[in-house]
């Protein structure tokens, strides 16, 4: 089963840089979705952006969820490393269905 995504600001980073859960766009979601952060939790994240036409493709990551008890708020621990844009997981599936899997 996919993970619930959950807008997230990537600008938007603690000082390990972890994402902080804080913006608008992360608490309609969560609500939309009837999300109740915890310790541990996996979702994956996404932020607007767009290919090089021009046209959107936002960017997706997994993060696992903590408290941060010093800034008072949710934030998600990512790989930046793992970033992709959601054109490229069509991609990447389809070669995984050929048996084929490139990173």
């Amino acid at each position: 089963m996919a993970l619930p995504r959950v807008y997230a600001d990537f600008q938007n980073i603690d000082d390990a840089n972890r994402l902080r859960l804080t913006c608008a766009g992360t608490l309609q979601d969560l609500a939309q979705h009837g999300i109740q952060l915890h310790q541990g939790l996996v979702l994956t994240f996404y932020s607007d952006d767009a290919d090089d036409h021009g046209q959107p493709d936002e960017l997706r990551v997994e993060g696992v969820v903590h408290y941060d008890p010093d800034g008072q708020c949710w934030v998600a621990a990512i790989n930046w490393a793992a970033i992709r844009h959601a054109s490229e997981e069509g991609v990447k599936n389809q070669n995984r269905n050929r048996g084929q899997v490139f990173a």
